[in-house]
C-alpha cells in the first residue's frame, strides 16, 4: 500500500462520479441524443465518457456513425445535449451528494489543507451551486481555460498553480482512467474512487468516498523519505 507524505498541502477533486453521482444525468441525455440520431448508445459505451469533455464525449458518440457532422452541426449537437443535461441538474439537491462527500471535504479543510475542483464539466459552478459547495473549494478550475483536456495533466497543473501548491505535494481525487492518467501525469499523488481493476494505475483505490480517511494519506515522519 502506498504511503502518502506527510507534507500533503492539497487535494484536488473531479466532481462527478467522486462527490456525486452525475454520470447517470450524463448517460440519460448522450442517450437521447444517441437515439435521435439512430447511433447504438449503451451504459459500456458511456463509461468511455468519463473524465473527458464535452466535444470529445460527443465524438465518441458520434464515432459509430457513418454521417459525416460538420463543425456547426456538432456544436449544436453538443448544445442541445447540454441543455437536457441542464435540466437535470436543476433538479439536484445537497441530498444527492455522496454519503461522506462533505465530511471529507469538511476534514480536509479542518486539517489545513487546501482543495481544488479540477472537472472537465464546464457545468461544475451550476453543480456547485446546487449541492450547496460553493464555499467548499479554495478553488474552481475553469475547464474553458484548459488548452487539453484529461488525460492530458493541464487541469491538474492549474489547480496546483491555484492552490500554491507543488504538485507532489497534491493529492489528486479522481474516478476515471483518464483522469487517473491525469494527476500521474501532472506528478501528484493519485486516489482513484471505484474499481481497483479500472483504476489500476491510482496510488490507491477505495470504493467509495465513504471510505476515505485522512489518516490513511499522512505517512510516519520515518516513511516520508521512503516515498519520495
Amino acid at each position: 500500500m502506498t504511503a502518502f507524505p506527510r507534507r500533503l498541502a492539497a487535494a484536488v477533486f473531479d466532481l462527478d462520479g467522486v462527490l456525486v453521482d452525475t454520470a447517470r444525468l450524463h448517460y440519460r441525455a448522450w442517450k437521447r441524443l444517441a437515439d435521435e440520431l439512430g447511433i447504438p448508445f449503451d451504459e459500456k459505451a458511456n463509461e468511455a465518457l468519463k473524465g473527458v469533455d464535452r466535444m470529445r464525449s460527443l465524438e465518441l458518440v458520434l464515432s459509430p456513425s457513418n454521417h459525416h457532422f460538420t463543425p456547426k452541426e456538432r456544436i449544436a449537437l453538443a448544445d442541445r445535449k447540454n441543455a437536457w443535461y441542464r435540466d437535470e441538474i436543476y433538479r439536484l439537491t445537497p441530498s444527492d451528494l455522496f454519503e461522506g462527500a462533505r465530511e471529507t471535504l469538511q476534514a480536509l479543510r479542518a486539517a489545513g489543507l487546501r482543495t481544488a475542483l479540477a472537472s472537465a464539466s464546464k457545468n461544475a459552478p451550476l453543480l456547485l451551486d446546487r449541492l450547496g459547495l460553493r464555499d467548499a473549494f479554495d478553488a474552481v478550475i475553469d475547464p474553458g481555460r484548459i488548452r487539453h483536456g484529461k488525460p492530458a495533466p493541464d487541469i491538474f497543473t492549474a489547480a496546483a498553480e491555484a492552490l500554491s501548491a507543488l504538485p507532489g505535494d497534491c493529492l489528486g481525487v479522481e474516478d476515471s482512467v483518464a483522469g487517473i492518467l491525469a494527476i500521474k501525469s501532472a506528478g501528484m499523488w493519485a486516489l482513484g474512487i471505484g474499481d481497483p481493476a479500472i483504476l489500476a494505475q491510482a496510488d490507491r483505490v477505495l470504493p467509495h468516498i465513504s471510505s476515505f480517511k485522512l489518516r490513511d494519506f499522512i505517512a510516519p515522519a520515518a516513511q516520508v523519505a521512503d516515498v519520495r
